[in-house]
């Protein structure tokens, strides 16, 4: 035997008692046979031991939520990405649940207001929704939730059983037949969904949300959208009775009339955008680089397929056929998209461009004075005439400054 019963000896104390016993009495004056034996059934016995631990750990990791924040600002077509995500059968939405902490809140600023802002999204992104309890009726339907028949998620099961989670849901369709709900719903739909996606527009700061970039408990991820300053103005324009207690908060920390106050607001939320941007890109820790995209609007309408495809590469989603489908009939409809927050069939590029044909060039002016160093940045070309305006040939894009 020598050497070669050595190597080949197994080490019968890993082996179960039972097997051990087992084994004694079977074995025969000639050991070599034995001895392979034991180290066959040795083998055995750790791999499968060892086995389902990994497995399991496997199961962990990947049943580990993906969390998205839609980061823009008021008439940038943030709906619209919105939907983009809530449409996915995989995604948990929301639609700026902050809001209702600036209904409730709203004698403050919009600083002050950030950091309750930030606790209540945290939240959500948990699917802790007591913190909505503050907020809601005492009735607490889910229908109390702002804007809740925007989320798919909460026109199917188990939030509503009238849809199935593969279909394509409209907000109307969803209201009509999925209001009689209790919020509770809300909450037990959430912890069944891989991604959870909130939109807002009530976040001025990146820094702000360095807390929840390093919170253990979140893989957090932000999409930044921007848009033309002068298209956001056109349209801030036509829903200006929508937007006048968000305008108010905004602007409440400055010196304002009614006159400036469209421009005040807008040098507001353009100064954000510089912010952000530079904090997602240049300030950042470099280890968290990686979970921040800017989105220009401008580029999705041009060519929707490819941006959508590459934000759900972003957010870890797949871009089902259904959904390549959605995304091309949804931007290329002929609707005007006049109302706010109402998502319908329309010619996004055409829309995106109607400010250059209804807005007086005095506006453009005053909106590029405040919004200038904004639209440096972010790549959006200056018009010195109404000529250059009205021009659509003239392409008012190009790549943004690279981050230093």
């Amino acid at each position: 035997m020598g050497v070669r019963a050595a190597l080949l000896e197994p080490d019968l104390e890993i082996l179960p008692e039972d097997l051990l016993r087992s084994l004694a009495k079977t074995m025969k004056p000639r050991r070599v046979p034995v001895l392979l034996t034991l180290a066959f059934l040795s083998f055995l016995f750790i791999h499968f031991q060892f086995q389902p631990c990994s497995n399991s750990a496997l199961t962990e990791d990947k049943s580990s939520p993906v969390h998205i924040l839609i980061l823009s600002s008021w008439r940038s077509g943030s709906s619209f990405i919105g939907q983009i995500f809530s449409q996915h059968p995989s995604v948990f939405y929301l639609m700026e649940p902050a809001w209702h902490v600036w209904v409730r809140m709203h004698q403050n600023s919009a600083e002050v207001l950030q950091m309750a802002v930030r606790d209540l999204v945290r939240s959500a992104f948990l699917c802790d929704m007591s913190v909505f309890d503050v907020y809601m009726s005492r009735q607490k339907q889910k229908s109390d939730l702002f804007q809740w028949e925007t989320s798919r998620a909460l026109c199917s099961p188990p939030a509503c059983d009238s849809f199935s989670r593969n279909d394509i849901i409209t907000a109307h369709n969803c209201k009509t037949m999925c209001s009689k709900y209790p919020f509770s719903k809300v909450e037990e739909a959430c912890k069944t969904y891989s991604h959870i996606v909130i939109k807002e527009v009530r976040f001025f700061d990146l820094k702000v949300l360095y807390p929840l970039l390093t919170d253990p408990s979140l893989n957090l991820k932000i999409i930044h959208l921007v848009r033309d300053p002068r298209a956001v103005f056109r349209s801030r324009e036509k829903s200006v009775f929508e937007l006048k207690r968000d305008s108010d908060i905004v602007v409440r920390s400055q010196w304002t009339t009614e006159e400036t106050e469209p421009y005040d607001a807008m040098q507001v939320i353009c100064k954000s955008h510089v912010e952000i941007y530079k904090a997602g890109t240049q300030t950042i820790p470099s280890s968290l680089r990686d979970r921040y995209l800017l989105v220009r609007y401008e580029d999705i309408v041009r060519d929707p397929l490819a941006r959508a495809a590459q934000m759900y590469r972003f957010a870890e989603l797949h871009f089902t056929p259904e959904l390549q489908k959605w995304v091309h009939n949804i931007t290329h409809g002929k609707g005007q998209g006049t109302q706010a927050f109402v998502i319908g069939s329309r010619d996004a590029l055409r829309v995106s461009q109607a400010w250059r044909t209804t807005l007086p060039f005095e506006k453009i002016e005053k909106v590029q004075d405040v919004c200038k160093d904004a639209m440096d940045l972010l790549g959006y070309r200056l018009v010195q005439s109404e000529e250059e305006q009205k021009d659509i040939s003239l392409d008012l894009s190009f790549a943004q400054k690279a981050s230093e």
